[in-house]
């Protein structure tokens, strides 16, 4: 029957339900009828049955509606209430509140004001003062006898309502008297403080009411100008105040938010039904309720005892005052508030308790005849009623035929289009995931079928978002495999493999299609720049191979016309490039800076056949050109004597600085680089020397060198770069002078490996027992970088045994197989010392011994004995091959060494520690095997001497060679451009002209004295390798006037003093200088002399900063004291050869 499914369907519309039941009893009565007229079946019993259950029905409507219309409750003291309930109450509290629209007592746990179980439900009698008749109070107690409610009389019901308006006015005067007759409470008296005399005070005339705000002067004169904004004082004197005001223009159209107005669909009803409906008589005024206002709570759980007591006697709660009740100050509430019911989130499980109370209202359910029409009840309150429409959908269908449905569709049907439309979305979604129940909210869903009438269609949270137990819906739509429940799930899972596995199997295809993609399109890609790479490479070749043919070609056409050229007319263009590899380039620090140590170039000058063009590494500042402007126009006053005569240098030299530095500042590309990559320096060299013979020295020659002079199209005065770099290299060099046939020190060159590094070594030591000290250098480094040492023998355990070993076998030791036990021996002992006890000498390169390890191995290098003596001495050879093959010795020094004794930091000049005839011969040996090899232009030459331990015999080593332009040539060129003197290569000594003798006047015979010769010889110490931070604080000009006060400068006519050279022209913290004398102990002195007081004038106590004075001053100290004992021991020696001459003489006479 359709009765159950109501009663399950809608368990919270009770009052619905019981109409509906009653609907259905008279169409079953028909329906029976009907059927008995076609047989035998006796239905009077049934029938009666329905008509007692009819008549009580009404008769128990008719009577819960008379209780709730006539009864009058009050509360006893709360002190009495409280008192009873601590001592009689132990169970769970229950509220009880009376809803008029189910027509029942309402019981929830909660408030312990309005209390009572199943078992402790009383109504006691307690009397009320003032008159009145005994009234049903709730109170507690355990199985108290119930009485029936009855109604008070109209008068009691007005003094009682008239006692509680007075009691609850304290202002009230019979207050007082109401709360003592009926409450028992007696209010003190409050006395009137108020003094009854007038105030003295002065009466205050004038305006009491502020201005009103009106419209600036501004806006009114400009009304294009923004308002001032509204406040919410003048707000309040309404819309009419702010335009007659002018705050509000008076076209501006006004809207109230919220409207006042509701726009509502009238009601239309069919006009079929309207003569039955006339013909029924409406459930209130026959005398039966409206069963449909009722609701019934299914959240309370009770008892069989409870429900029945609950049908069989429903008594309203008491009214709450106060505090205790929300809303008891709004005049349309009731006294009785009532309880809203809303759905369970989750489905409900079957109440038997409820189905029996209904089949117990449906039995006890009795007519009332129509006279007993009870007085109408008060009116619901505005909170009772339905202010949306919700309805349920079950199993993904909504109940057309049912009454809030009904109610939706008639209130939204001019808008029902797209609200049938969302309801498709709303059951194929429900109906896909197999929702048993969703309760929507019918207003959310009008307004979600607005928005998407006419655009795309609804998300899933849109649609969730219209339904009440979204979380539920929302946890079902959630749990895996919830889709292919429905009534397609079958099919939808089966899709959906279909598809996962399509996807999966198109998914590999197309990885692997875009795998294949992508390989084809980088084999293409590197297949495409393989090919052009590969023809820019070839076209590089053949242009490489072009310039160094026209390289050969013009170096054989200079070849054949040195000898004019160098007599005539010529220009010379210095490129001080250092040419190295970039890894070597990426580690020199201010490279630019390191490039433009040889600025003395300029001085080639000094033949005035030559003009100079120099390319700059760096930018030059006018105070730097301004400082050789004067430094070279001194060459009159130099070969003169006279310091007037100052000449005017600056046609016959230029200064260019390629613009490609600025493109690439931070590349550390090598100078020839900048200049190829610069157009604009090019054009200007070409105008420079067109129609002139011209040629190009360079630095350490490089591969862009000959693309400059293939542009230019000069030769260049230097070795071919490959040649070059092959035997500049640590080992090439070694080549050379093997070739040469000159004493080198024992060494392995040409190591790439460890086992050979470790095999070479222990057959050195084995060879060299007396050797200490082993040294390891880099092939491609340059100026003491990639040097290590080892001190072998002080860390070999076995070299006492070794030495023994050696003096047994004597004069056979240099055998292999009286070698061979001592070679094992040591070669076992040499990886464990080299990894603990072999340092690089800089450690800014190299910091450790892996570090150096790894390069030397990658790049190559040499091992060679360190001379066995403690005093070694190192020299620098400087030589030109000139292209027609003749040979000559640039200049001659011994180094000085500051930061390591493996680095040359200067030299003092001539040399003064070999004789000249031994280091002529070994140069020249040199050179003859340098020019066998094809080297042309300027090279250098470095050599170690010391005193053989063994022999007491002076021994000369060559050790390295640079086929480059190096700073010590640069630095002679400026020597003899102050000096005007000139290295004899037979004697080693520097001398420079004699000056000119001044006529003197006559004297007589008698006083003439012989005149001293003067003394014409000249040392210089010289470095470019300068470096002190706090120079950067200093400007030239206040530099040069310190050392003026301090007299260092230099004399023209003496030929001696110091000449600077300005390195860097921005920050000013390298320099070079060069210190001329006539004796080497005093120029010494003298350049020690000059970086002391240069350190104490630029730097403070707490700024000494970074610098290399000091090293280099303890440098020079310790070659002072050496040369102060060679000259002590050589005035001996001479004594004692003067004293034995006399001897003989002495000898000879007597006899």
């Amino acid at each position: 029957m359709p009765i159950m499914a109501d009663v399950n369907n809608h368990p919270e519309e009770v009052g619905q339900i019981l109409v509906k039941v009653q609907e259905d009893l008279h169409q079953l009565k028909h329906k029976l009828l009907t059927q008995a007229q076609n047989g035998t079946i006796d239905l009077t019993a049934l029938e009666n049955a329905i008509n007692k259950t009819e008549h009580d029905l009404k008769v128990r409507s008719e009577q819960v509606v008379g209780e709730i219309n006539q009864q009058f409750s009050t509360l006893p003291s709360l002190e009495a209430q409280l008192q009873q309930r601590e001592q009689s109450y132990t169970g769970p509290v229950v509220e009880s509140t009376w809803d008029l629209q189910r027509g029942d007592e309402i019981r929830r746990p909660g408030s312990r004001t309005l209390i009572e179980t199943s078992e402790l439900l009383s109504f006691p009698l307690l009397p009320i003062h003032g008159g009145m008749d005994t009234q049903p109070v709730l109170t507690l107690g355990r199985k108290t006898p119930r009485y029936q409610l009855t109604g008070a009389t109209p008068g009691q019901k007005l003094k009682q309502v008239w006692s509680m308006r007075v009691a609850q006015n304290p202002h009230n005067p019979q207050n007082r008297t109401v709360m003592q007759d009926n409450f028992g409470v007696q209010l003190p008296q409050l006395e009137d403080r108020k003094s009854a005399t007038p105030s003295s005070a002065k009466i205050v005339k004038g305006n009491t009411v502020e201005h009103l705000t009106v419209l600036p002067k501004a806006n009114r004169v400009d009304p294009q100008l923004i308002p001032p904004a509204i406040s919410e004082d003048d707000a309040k004197h309404g819309i009419l105040s702010l335009i007659e005001r002018g705050l509000i223009p008076p076209a501006a159209e006004l809207t109230l938010d919220p409207s006042p107005v509701h726009h509502r669909m009238a009601p239309l009803h069919d006009p079929m039904e309207k003569s039955g409906e006339k013909a029924k008589p409406s459930p209130m005024s026959d005398g039966s309720f409206n069963l449909a206002s009722i609701k019934l709570d299914t959240n309370f759980k009770a008892t069989e005892s409870t429900v029945s007591s609950v049908v069989r006697g429903i008594r309203p709660s008491p009214p709450t005052h106060g505090k205790h009740r929300k809303g008891a100050e709004q005049p349309s509430k009731t006294p009785v508030m009532a309880k809203k019911f809303e759905m369970p989130l989750q489905p409900m499980p079957e109440r038997p308790a409820t189905n029996a109370v209904i089949m117990e209202l449906l039995e006890q359910t009795a007519v009332t005849p129509i006279g007993q029409v009870p007085p109408p009840t008060t009116p619901a309150s505005g909170d009772f009623k339905a202010s949306n429409y919700r309805f349920a959908m079950q199993h993904g269908k909504v109940r057309d035929t049912a009454p809030d449905f009904l109610a939706f569709k008639q209130h939204y049907c001019l808008s029902w289009g797209a609200i049938v439309s969302m309801f498709k979305h709303l059951e194929r979604m429900l109906t896909e995931y197999a929702v048993p129940v969703a309760f929507i909210h019918g207003d959310r869903l009008a307004d979600l079928s607005l928005e998407y009438e006419l655009d795309s269609q609804p998300t899933l949270d849109d649609l969730l978002s219209v339904i009440i137990n979204k979380e539920d819906v929302e946890s079902i739509l959630k749990r895996p495999g919830r889709r292919y429940l429905g009534p397609d799930g079958e099919f939808a899972a089966a899709t959906k493999i279909q598809a996962t596995w399509k996807r999966f199997r198109d998914r590999r295809k197309y990885l692997e299609y875009r795998r294949l993609k992508w390989a084809s399109g980088v084999i293409a890609i590197t297949w495409v720049m393989n090919v052009k790479m590969s023809q820019v490479r070839k076209q590089l070749k053949r242009t490489r191979i072009a310039e160094l043919e026209g390289f050969r070609k013009r170096a054989k056409l200079l070849s054949t016309q040195w000898n004019r050229m160098k007599h005539s007319k010529r220009v010379i263009i210095h490129v001080p490039s250092l040419g190295y590899n970039q890894p070597i380039r990426d580690s020199i620090k201010d490279f630019g800076i390191r490039q433009n140590a040889q600025m003395g170039r300029l001085c080639d000058l000094k033949d005035p056949n030559v003009d100079v063009i120099y390319i700059s590494p760096v930018p030059v500042n006018d105070e730097t050109v301004q400082y050789y402007t004067k430094l070279l126009g001194l060459k009159s006053a130099i070969d003169s004597g006279d310091v007037d005569k100052q000449g005017d240098m600056t046609d016959r030299y230029k200064i260019i600085v390629p613009e490609a530095i600025k493109s690439f500042p931070t590349h550390r590309m090598c100078l020839a680089t900048h200049l190829k990559y610069s157009p604009r320096a090019l054009r200007r060299i070409k105008n420079l020397i067109r129609g002139r013979d011209a040629y190009i020295v360079p630095g350490m020659p490089h591969k862009d060198d000959l693309s400059v002079a293939h542009i230019l199209n000069i030769p260049l005065l230097c070795t071919e770069p490959e040649i070059a770099h092959l035997y500049t290299s640590k080992s090439g060099a070694k080549r050379i002078f093997q070739s040469a046939n000159v004493a080198i020190p024992p060494s392995e060159f040409d190591v790439y490996s460890l086992p050979q590094l470790h095999e070479s070594l222990a057959q050195l030591v084995t060879d060299n027992l007396e050797v200490k000290t082993w040294v390891l250098k880099i092939d491609d480094e340059f100026d003491g970088r990639g040097i290590a040492y080892c001190n072998v023998t002080t860390y070999l355990e076995s070299h006492q045994w070794a030495l023994k070993e050696a003096k047994r076998y004597g004069d056979k030791w240099s055998k292999k197989w009286a070698q061979e036990q001592v070679f094992m021996k040591i070669q076992s002992e040499i990886p464990d010392i080299l990894e603990h006890w072999c340092f690089p000498v800089d450690s800014k390169v190299y910091p450790t011994w892996p570090a150096f390890l790894d390069a030397f191995l990658a790049k190559g290098g040499i091992i060679e004995a360190r001379p066995p003596a403690e005093d070694i001495t190192a020299l620098t050879a400087d030589m030109l091959l000139e292209p027609n093959g003749k040979i000559s010795i640039v200049s001659l020094g011994d180094q000085i060494h500051a930061e390591t004794p493996y680095k040359c930091w200067g030299l003092s000049v001539p040399q003064s520690s070999v004789e000249p005839a031994q280091l002529n011969d070994a140069c020249m040996r040199i050179a003859e095997a340098c020019k066998a090899r094809g080297v042309v232009g300027y090279f250098t030459i470095d050599f170690v001497t010391f005193i053989d331990p063994k022999t007491d015999d002076q021994v000369l080593w060559a050790v390295d060679l640079s086929l480059s332009y190096s700073d010590s040539t640069t630095m002679n060129n400026l020597l003899q451009f102050v000096a005007g003197g000139k290295l004899d290569i037979n004697t080693h000594i520097y001398n420079i002209p004699p000056p000119k003798k001044e006529p003197k006047k006559r004297r007589p015979k008698g006083r003439e004295e012989e005149e001293v010769p003067p003394n014409t010889n000249r040392f210089a110490v010289m470095s470019t390798q300068l470096v002190h931070s706090n120079l950067a604080v200093v400007h030239y000009s206040v530099f040069f006037q310190m050392c003026r006060a301090h007299g260092i400068g230099f004399d023209i006519k003496e030929k001696q003093g110091s000449i600077f050279t300005l390195i860097d022209s921005f920050n000013r913290e390298n320099l070079g200088m060069i210190t001329v004398g006539d004796n080497l102990q005093g120029t010494l002195g003298a350049f020690a002399r000059n970086l002391s007081v240069i350190h104490q004038e630029i730097s403070a106590p707490n700024m000494q900063g970074e610098s290399n004075f000091k090293a280099v001053i303890q440098d020079i100290e310790s070659i002072l004291g050496t040369t102060v004992l060679n000259a002590d021991e050589q005035t001996r020696h001479e004594d004692q050869e003067d004293s034995s001459s006399q001897q003989g003489t002495h000898s000879q006479t007597q006899s």
